[in-house]
């Protein structure tokens, strides 16, 4: 933000979200601020309408609460229109090449969003879009779960710079998002995942490059003790996310000492803020006690999906 407080402009239109590192520390900033200030005029009543006339298509190949309900809501409550599309709706559930669904749908609407398996889904949609392509996850990457992870935490904490925040489970999307996205805003960040779990090693050797830029520490380890220490923030996932149920019950053995509990929180800083991107399993990767305490924020986190992924579309597609 500016010294007067005003949101400085930036200049977004065109562009994709396909990961973090797409996008500078000041340009995630801008977001954060921009997601802050939707917020506080959805909560005011003001009516913001910067995408009236504008269409976003959503692609689910995954199905989805959060992602297709905040999607939804947030098109219209911006003036725009959004269309859900299964992969049994259109033609790329029958073979269409991924290239000819791009170009198309360019013809038609302002923006797509893609929940998918394989992330080269999302990076040749991208490739052959006119439009701008937002990862709404892949099997790599969330990078529009994170933006809202972080916005949880600056309005909680003020800050992002210097917190420790402590990824708890399976090295997937989530903690590989986490280690860009952290590491991008000068967060330490801390994961703790079971021997052949461990986040990707290409993504945790990218945000240590970031983090030699941004101030930040990375530290990929096999301890949730050790990662817990002095966290600021605490986060875990589920054990075995979609795609992988068939792996649950040896995940849940490989996991069996990595429950996010009272005893493991007693670790973490008293004021510690609990993350988890839902839906939850209690009492598998986080018990009753932690999930549901004076430290969990997950119904903040959740919310804030709405505001972060509005923020990001209005920079994307706002003329």
């Amino acid at each position: 933000m500016s010294a007067n407080g005003q949101i400085q402009a930036m200049t977004f239109k065109g562009r994709d979200m396909i990961e973090l590192d797409d996008y500078t520390p000041e340009e995630i900033q801008y977001l954060l601020d921009s997601a802050i200030e939707i917020k506080r005029k959805k909560k005011n009543g003001e009516l913001y309408q910067p995408l009236k006339g504008k269409t976003i298509g959503l692609i689910f190949e995954k199905s989805s609460t959060r992602t297709r309900v905040s999607f939804e809501a947030g098109m219209f409550q911006l003036g725009g229109h959004a269309l859900f599309l299964s992969k049994n709706d259109i033609q790329l559930g029958r073979g269409e090449p991924i290239s000819d669904t791009a170009q198309v749908m360019s013809r038609y609407l302002d923006g797509i969003m893609i929940r998918t398996f394989g992330h080269d889904n999302v990076i040749n949609l991208a490739r052959y879009a006119s439009i701008p392509v937002i990862n709404g996850l892949s099997d790599m990457a969330h990078p529009c779960q994170v933006l809202a992870d972080l916005q949880t935490v600056l309005e909680h904490k003020g800050k992002l710079k210097g917190l420790k925040m402590a990824f708890i489970g399976d090295g997937n999307n989530m903690a590989n998002s986490l280690l860009i996205g952290g590491a991008k805003m000068g967060m330490h960040v801390a994961v703790a995942s079971p021997e052949g779990y461990e986040p990707d090693e290409r993504i945790v050797q990218l945000s240590r490059e970031i983090a030699r830029e941004t101030g930040a520490e990375i530290t990929v380890t096999q301890d949730p003790v050790e990662a817990a220490r002095d966290a600021d923030v605490i986060y875990t996932d589920v054990w075995a996310s979609m795609g992988f149920e068939e792996e649950q019950k040896q995940r849940e053995q490989a996991f069996a000492d990595f429950q996010v509990n009272e005893e493991l929180v007693q670790a973490a800083k008293k004021d510690y803020l609990f993350l988890h991107c839902l839906p939850a399993h209690r009492g598998e990767e986080v018990s009753e006690g932690v999930i549901d305490g004076a430290n969990s924020v997950i119904f903040d986190q959740a919310e804030n999906r709405l505001h972060a992924q509005n923020a990001l579309m209005v920079a994307l597609m706002a003329d």
